[in-house]
């Protein structure tokens, strides 16, 4: 089969197309023909290496893992002897991050307590872009920022992939959703269902005056302080980007009305992906896709991911690779 591989950390031009061997199921796997894939910022992280914390966890001098890629969406191709959940033909999505990567491939094969029925109503294209965003949206919004109907709600990168699915999955739980993005993406935030728009290069949120029951921040570019600013009491500040004063000092930081400062790691659960899947199929969450791009031209995807200048998620598609 084709699959994108790497061995040495890098810019994205260390990735490669190769031919590899076909991975065989084991008795409790499922081997999936991938139709589809999406790229996240994480596997940029992994692909050059740096932060060097992160190599604790992808290997110290070398990748641990010859292919990335995280989101699958495909179609059963093979079960094990053990596997029972699903048959052949089967159209399944899911985020394979806990289970050894290998997205961008045309085949993997994993753990079948790993995958979920595909929505029906979507594309292959669609369903991949879905897992991993989609799960980190509704888990720092219902999780860690314990959203409730009727909540003031304000999320800072609306446009981005995690904040498409969070500005749906916030107007979803019945909560007023306000995005904040910039110029060129604010009638696109208003089209999946934000009531209110904040264009950041004309306006600042954290001084205007308005108050929120709960920040959800997937860009990390104001203090702390900035964000308690804007909270009502009792509401919650949730950082969603990697940012080191919320996970350290957060609850140091917490004041004395109720504000709280919080931050959390994404974690694979299929039962989290089937919520989603519940709000895809009854119309609640469409996914957004920026640009698709076919598999040999996963280096050129990830330089625009890296460059920042899309919206919503990238696709990787299979059917533009020949068999």
């Amino acid at each position: 089969m084709k699959a994108i591989v790497y061995e040495k950390y890098g810019p994205p031009g260390v990735l490669r197309l190769e031919e590899v061997d076909k991975p065989i199921p084991k008795e409790d796997e499922v081997l999936v023909k991938i139709r589809a894939a999406s790229i996240n910022y994480g596997d940029a992280v992994l692909v050059r290496g740096k932060p060097l914390v992160g190599r604790l966890w992808s290997g110290l001098f070398a990748p641990k893992h010859k292919i990335l890629g995280t989101d699958i969406a495909g179609q059963v191709e093979a079960v094990g002897s053990k596997a029972r959940q699903f048959e052949l033909g089967d159209e399944v999505f899911a985020d394979i991050g806990d289970c050894g990567f290998g997205a961008f491939a045309e085949y993997v094969a994993v753990p079948e307590k790993a995958l979920a029925p595909k929505p029906a109503n979507i594309t292959f294209e669609e369903a991949a872009v879905v897992p991993q965003a989609a799960v980190v949206a509704l888990q720092g919004l219902r999780n860690k920022g314990q959203i409730q109907q009727g909540y003031k709600v304000l999320v800072n990168g609306a446009s981005g992939g995690i904040g498409t699915f969070a500005v749906q999955i916030t107007r979803a739980f019945g909560a007023e959703v306000t995005g904040v993005c910039g110029t060129r993406n604010l009638d696109m935030v208003r089209s999946i269902g934000a009531h209110y728009v904040i264009d950041y290069t004309q306006e600042d949120f954290t001084q205007n005056g308005e108050r929120y029951d709960l920040v959800f921040d997937i860009v990390a570019n104001r203090s702390i302080s900035d964000y308690l600013r804007a909270l009502n009491p009792g509401g919650t500040y949730v950082a969603c980007a990697f940012n080191p004063t919320a996970m350290f000092l957060g609850p140091l930081m917490s004041k004395k009305d109720g504000k709280r400062v919080t931050s959390f790691y994404q974690k694979p659960d299929v039962e989290d992906l089937i919520f989603i899947k519940r709000f895809i199929e009854a119309g609640k969450i469409k996914p957004v896709i920026d640009r698709r791009f076919p598999l040999n031209e996963v280096p050129e995807a990830m330089h625009y991911l890296e460059a920042g200048c899309g919206y919503g998620k990238i696709a990787i598609m299979m059917a533009h690779v020949n068999n």
